[in-house]
């Protein structure tokens, strides 16, 4: 059985390996309270630790095996091992003590096989269905820990995640790009006359931008409805969302004439804290 040390080691280092790899779901989580912080840390942990398998692999087949067993460990049909893996004990309980919906983390592991292949993305509505059940679904658990869940505030999290998934699409170009993987919609890029091999190359042509402006027009009409819902939605459910600050900053900038998508951006944690504080303190946010 474990300790109450065990216990919060395993808290410990589910928020450090979040703050180490998605440092701006870490910080959204400082503008929460600490109990649903803990359950917060620990799914956006668990997404860590299945979006970064295909970095840690060099070949698909170990990747299907490690995501093969986080699902098996939702479907309590792990063997062993749960009491080594902190991520997998910090999940469990926060599925146990916030009555997390099983089935939306098991589609969250099915849609990131997709990562472990270099398959273009074909459509936009493929895209749309791999966003929703990865970023949106994090939304949406993310506010169903803070206490809210109705048809309404899944309605948000689509539209949300649809405008964080696709500006993070923009935003990963210069890394899918040089392992030859493709999100942005095979069908975008050939419906402006630009090709996967265009993608790849890495160079901006102006068939490439038509077909980048056209996702980003997506990711801004999502935007723009997810902060009308937002309006709307019960003041403890509003500091789960407050990553779409972010997203509005980096749309901004991508749709500048001179901006190119292809130059890696690193984007300081004081800056990522600064806008996240600022957008916290606004009406939208505020609890």
């Amino acid at each position: 059985m474990k300790g109450p040390d065990s216990t919060r080691d395993a808290a410990g280092f589910c928020a450090e390996l979040v703050r180490a790899h998605d440092f701006a779901r870490y910080a959204s989580t400082l503008f929460v309270p600490d109990a649903p912080r803990r359950a917060l840390l620990a799914v956006y942990a668990f997404n860590v630790e299945i979006s970064r398998v295909r970095e840690q692999v060099s070949q698909p087949l170990p990747g299907e095996i490690r995501l093969q067993w986080w699902t098996d460990l939702l479907a309590s049909a792990g063997h062993g091992g749960v009491e080594g893996n902190p991520v997998a004990a910090e999940l469990l309980l926060a599925i146990r003590n916030w009555h997390l919906p099983v089935e939306r983390l098991s589609r969250l592991i099915d849609e990131h096989q997709f990562d472990l292949y270099n398959d273009p993305m074909p459509t936009l509505a493929a895209l749309e269905g791999y966003i929703n059940d990865t970023s949106s679904a994090l939304l949406s658990l993310g506010a169903g820990i803070a206490g809210g869940r109705s048809d309404a505030i899944e309605h948000l999290a689509r539209h949300a995640g649809l405008a964080q998934g696709m500006t993070q699409v923009i935003a990963a170009l210069p890394r899918d790009a040089s392992r030859r993987q493709l999100f942005v919609p095979l069908q975008m890029l050939e419906s402006h006359g630009s090709n996967i091999e265009e993608m790849f190359a890495g160079k901006q042509t102006p068939k490439l931008r038509a077909a980048l402006d056209q996702l980003i027009g997506e990711a801004r009409e999502h935007l723009k409805t997810a902060l009308a819902l937002l309006a709307n939605m019960p003041p403890e459910v509003r500091p789960v969302f407050l990553p779409l600050a972010l997203v509005a900053r980096d749309q901004v900038r991508m749709s500048r004439a001179d901006n190119d998508p292809f130059v890696p951006r690193n984007t300081s944690r004081l800056r990522t804290l600064w806008t996240l504080w600022r957008a916290s303190r606004s009406r939208l946010f505020r609890t």
